[in-house]
């Protein structure tokens, strides 16, 4: 009898043992569920993979090009060099052979630019190669090769380059006017030559303006390191595509100081077809100069919604001919409201040199309404360094 009680005995620790033991199995399973399921409770590995952007950079990067561009010019030896007395006193100073007397001299640029189709179509700024005699350009995979210049547009800074190279990446195209401040993009370039970099930040506002910077500008503002030598790179999204063409940084130094500007791809793109497609960007301009109404002018003129006052008129111009004249305060372009100068310019830019227009203006106590006739904005160059 007692053996048979300690037999049940030892059943019943074994049995205890097991439900012990799958007790434990069955909540080290369900903590490792919870884990899962919490924010910021990941695994290393697999929160490395959701924090990380290497994939957007995977796709978009090797569509990211260096640019190397350079010129010669002539300088003027100077005068004190050639100064008997100098020379008395200091010696002779080494002369080149040319009969002028002049000195040559190279400046060589660097910067980015991003593939834009398979045929080879590459969207830079413009200072980057502004003036360049040669253009060499240097792939993510190595490739070398001279780039010729398709079109220039000055008055948005963009260029357009193309290389004759097969199998180029070409980046995934995204869409500017829907872009949000917060936004996270990533700044892809060739930064003081160093070789392909990459930084990260947010869109820090849109639709930047009036920054002197180029004629018609509409920039995104970004906090992602821009240097000199990014001109011309890529702002792309989290998810790889191209948002805009890395322009410029507001600094008081020459480095990044977390205000970085791109000019949207939206505008890239319309640029980039004009180039390709005229060698030049076709603009409508009636020659204006115009600044803001001050608001108590406006007032007084009883103007609600304002006006912009015309400070000069381009003699023998559209405006001169259809009898514009300095002081008067334009209101309305084709019946649309106008309340600042740039929107008089973006307005009348966007209307097809030949196009007839209604302009309305303010002349003392008069309003009048009158027609011009647009013709192609002429072309302005700039330098940029």
């Amino acid at each position: 009898m007692s053996s048979y009680f300690n037999e049940i005995q030892t059943m019943n620790l074994k049995q205890a043992l097991t439900f012990v033991a799958q007790s434990i199995v069955i909540g080290l399973a369900a903590a490792a569920i919870v884990l899962l399921l919490m924010p910021g409770r990941l695994p290393f590995n697999t929160a490395r993979q959701v924090n990380s952007y290497h994939a957007a950079i995977e796709a978009a990067a090797p569509a990211v090009v260096n640019i190397y561009s350079g010129h010669t010019f002539s300088e003027l030896k100077n005068p004190i060099l050639q100064d008997p007395l100098f020379r008395r006193f200091f010696g002779e100073f080494p002369q080149d052979n040319t009969s002028t007397g002049n000195t040559r001299k190279r400046i060589e640029s660097k910067g980015s630019g991003v593939i834009m189709d398979t045929q080879g179509h590459i969207l830079t700024n413009a200072h980057v190669i502004q003036g360049a005699e040669e253009i060499f350009v240097v792939l993510r995979d190595g490739r070398e090769t001279i780039a010729r210049t398709i079109g220039i547009d000055s008055d948005t800074d963009l260029a357009v380059l193309q290389i004759g190279l097969g199998n180029l990446p070409v980046i995934s195209i995204g869409d500017s006017s829907q872009l949000h401040v917060g936004d996270v993009v990533l700044a892809i370039g060739n930064p003081y030559d160093f070789g392909q970099t990459v930084t990260q930040g947010i869109i820090s506002a849109t639709g930047r303006r009036r920054l002197g910077i180029t004629t018609f500008d509409n920039f995104i503002q970004t906090d992602a390191d821009i240097n000199p030598g990014n001109s011309g790179g890529a702002l792309i999204s989290s998810q790889g595509n191209l948002l805009g063409i890395n322009t410029a940084i507001y600094s008081t130094t020459g480095g990044s100081q977390g205000i970085g500007l791109a000019t949207p791809v939206n505008t890239a793109l319309d640029v980039m077809q004009q180039l390709i497609s005229n060698g030049r960007v076709v603009r409508g301009y009636i020659g204006i100069q115009a600044q803001p109404l001050p608001a108590d002018i406006a007032e007084a003129m009883g103007l609600m919604k304002g006006g912009v006052i015309v400070l000069g008129v381009l003699q023998g111009g559209p405006a001169d001919i259809a009898g514009i004249n300095p002081g008067d305060v334009l209101t309305k372009i084709q019946g649309q409201d106008i309340i600042d100068p740039r929107q008089a310019i973006d307005t009348i830019a966007k209307l097809a040199p030949g196009s007839k227009i209604e302009i309305t203006i303010v002349r003392g106590w008069d309003e009048l309404k009158i027609n011009a006739m647009v013709t192609q904005r002429p072309y302005i160059k700039r330098n940029r360094n």
